[in-house]
């Protein structure tokens, strides 16, 4: 009979989470060292970084946490092939960072040109770069590897600005250029690499809970089939599903962890 619950486990494999110390990233991060991975946080706050991992650490796991700044796209390459020497192979990689300018928060009338170039730069450019350099890694290793980018809900449907009424809040319009150039160059890279047994599949959540203006998670809710947002271990249940062989005949999948925000 098929192990079921065994194709969830992530033993003997290598697991990196770039943003693994953010609000979606560090649950992450415990996700794939419970599967049993050793998993290797990555991000550029090194205080952050270090107490996770003395958290998970303390649970019983195996867990490392490395400097990595995605946005240096000049260096990436030189970065990987240090984790490779040093922890032998790439098993999976998720990029669940959230890269963006002081800026970032600009109305549509507010924003100027060079803050865009260079969110799409940082955001963008460092996710498609990074997948493509991994993707790379495993052909030549024979890894047949998991990576998962994050999307949005706003990476595949035109935002509902009624949620952000009578709140100081919006949604960029980079966001949606981010988000949705993730979709279509995991899928793309999907398609490159899957002869080869590598998988990519981008995580579109919807709204996460992290104690947002009242009035905006109101006007959310109300949107939402299952009328609440999301909780942060929610989506790395789904992030766990795509890291391991669960998962192994999906790729190029755009999977929504949005309580039904898409559907209506």
């Amino acid at each position: 009979m098929t192990d079921y619950l065994g194709k969830f486990s992530l033993q003997g494999k290598i697991a990196f989470v770039c943003g693994g110390v953010g609000l979606i990233g560090s649950e992450v991060s415990q996700a794939l060292a419970q599967a049993g991975a050793q998993t290797i946080i990555l991000d550029i706050d090194g205080r952050k970084g270090r107490r996770l991992e003395g958290q998970i650490r303390r649970q019983g796991h195996r867990v490392y946490y490395e400097y990595f700044n995605l946005i240096d796209l000049k260096n990436l390459e030189d970065a990987l092939k240090a984790f490779v020497k040093k922890y032998k192979t790439i098993d999976v990689w998720v990029n669940a960072a959230y890269p963006r300018t002081p800026d970032w928060e600009k109305s549509l009338e507010e924003l100027r040109v060079d803050s865009l170039r260079k969110n799409v730069d940082m955001h963008l450019n460092s996710f498609a770069w990074t997948s493509r350099l991994i993707a790379l890694i495993m052909r030549q290793e024979k890894t047949k590897g998991s990576i998962i980018n994050f999307g949005s809900i706003y990476g595949v449907q035109a935002n509902d600005f009624t949620i952000y009424e009578r709140t100081d809040m919006t949604s960029p319009m980079m966001y949606s250029l981010i988000k949705g150039g993730i979709v279509n160059v995991t899928r793309y890279l999907a398609s490159y690499f899957g002869e080869y047994g590598i998988r990519l599949n981008t995580i579109c959540p919807g709204g996460v809970f992290n104690h947002q203006n009242k009035r905006f998670v109101k006007n959310y809710e109300k949107k939402v089939p299952l009328k609440r947002m999301a909780r942060p271990e929610e989506v790395a249940s789904a992030v766990l599903f795509l890291a391991t062989e669960a998962s192994s005949y999906v790729t190029g999948c755009t999977l929504m962890v949005d309580g039904g925000w898409t559907i209506v």
